[in-house]
């Protein structure tokens, strides 16, 4: 069976994961329907564009900016070894998506160079996600704006955890986050701007958590992961991953990129605590973060 170009087209174009082609300049040559859906740029936006525009913004775990230096994309095509790597995307909306991404070189029938091919798939919990949402509506316990968890539902969570800590022995911990200078964005921008923010900061975090963490909104500006099973120092860091995906992420605005920060209190839970005194405490220690600078973690 001869399938034409029209065809191969149509099924790449159909691939669940996100694909693009770039030539050796790194320019985007074609950009898939799974590719849009994944990142929110349409193929107008990006297609003809070049990935040192720094459009995608593509960052690793430490927040490196992969699109400005030699991305997995950049070295397959300088030496054509195949890779595979788990980064991070900007989606349009601004916040951070983790993908799987494997790259590969294109090449003519002589065997020359003549671009490179990234296919990326979403690897955050989306189905996870989306069956918390359904439960949280049906239980009238999640946040209208920002689609997390509410107080009241954290606090029943919290108390779950208390439980099985004494049943089961297993620990758990807590991220108390607080959006920096987020006033400054309302008196700024506009209360509008500053739910966006929020919408923001909040969709980083559930698109990165695992599916047996939960995060939500404890009010205002904070927000609050219970973190099970976890030891402090995978806490610490599973905490500054969070909050550098946060620093990346941005929320364009009138042709500004925008981007928020974050500080953080974590503990871990002891055999005398309460919901009070657990709260309390890693209220403390991210009011610590604030007086010393912001955008940092304190863990305690």
């Amino acid at each position: 069976m001869n399938l034409g170009k029209d065809s191969y087209e149509r099924i790449i174009d159909n691939l669940d994961g996100g694909l693009y082609l770039v030539d050796p300049n790194r320019t985007i040559t074609y950009w898939n329907k799974a590719a849009e859906k994944i990142s929110g740029f349409r193929t107008d936006e990006v297609v003809g564009r070049s990935c040192s525009d720094n459009i995608l913004t593509h960052i690793d775990a430490e927040g490196n900016c992969l699109c400005l230096g030699m991305c997995p994309l950049a070295a397959t095509i300088a030496d054509r070894m195949p890779r595979e790597a788990e980064i991070y995307v900007h989606h349009k909306d601004g916040h951070r998506v983790p993908v799987s991404v494997r790259v590969s070189v294109l090449t003519n029938v002589e065997g020359k160079v003549i671009g490179g091919i990234e296919l990326f798939i979403d690897i955050s919990n989306r189905t996870a996600n989306e069956f918390r949402i359904r439960e949280l509506e049906k239980m009238a316990l999640l946040d209208n704006l920002t689609q997390l968890a509410n107080r009241n539902y954290i606090e029943k969570e919290i108390q779950s955890r208390f439980a099985e800590k004494k049943r089961l022995n297993v620990s758990f911990g807590i991220l108390f986050m607080d959006i920096d200078y987020f006033k400054k964005f309302n008196d700024t921008y506009g209360h509008d701007f500053g739910d966006q923010v929020l919408k923001n900061v909040a969709n980083t975090l559930a698109k990165n958590s695992r599916p047996f963490d939960l995060y939500g909104r404890w009010g205002g500006e904070e927000f609050i992961g219970i973190i099970r099973n976890i030891t402090l120092q995978e806490l610490e860091h599973l905490g500054n991953r969070l909050r550098l995906l946060v620093e990346n992420a941005y929320v364009s605005h009138r042709n500004e990129k925008l981007g928020a920060t974050i500080s953080i209190g974590a503990t871990l839970v002891n055999d005398d605590d309460t919901i009070d005194t657990l709260i309390r405490r890693a209220d403390t220690l991210l009011y610590k973060s604030k007086t010393v600078g912001r955008n940092c973690l304190t863990l305690g």
